[in-house]
């Protein structure tokens, strides 16, 4: 099993920025990709970023691209920049093994327990 334990969220006004924390442990050698996703209130989740364990190739939805930044080392972090209201989300970092798709939440085995991202305009 892969536990993870995010930090840094909390409230920001828009044109802000927030950095997100997500530390990994036990089988860590199984993870292919770590991701973040997000869910609005009354929405889906959706995804926001991922990067591969080996090799920190990244990919971002279209909606953070150029805003947002992810990186790690033995933890990932998401660098959250230009802030916008609509960003308003529990923010939660996952990680899947290899096989399956980064983009799809269903695809990923082992989740943290959220961390709430709000964005005052």
């Amino acid at each position: 099993q892969v536990q993870l334990v995010e930090s840094g969220g909390g409230l920001v006004q828009a044109g802000g920025s927030l950095r997100l924390s997500c530390a990994a442990s036990g089988r860590i050698g199984s993870i292919y990709h770590m991701g973040w996703f997000r869910q609005p209130p009354g929405k889906e989740r959706e995804f926001v970023a991922a990067i591969t364990w080996r090799g920190s190739s990244a990919y971002y939805a279209d909606s953070v691209k150029g805003r947002f930044t992810i990186s790690r080392d033995n933890t990932v972090f998401l660098q959250m920049n230009s802030l916008k209201p609509e960003d308003t989300a529990v923010y939660y970092c996952a990680t899947k093994g290899y096989g399956g798709n980064y983009y799809y939440p269903r695809d990923y085995n082992y989740w943290g327990q959220g961390t709430q991202v709000t964005v005052s305009s």
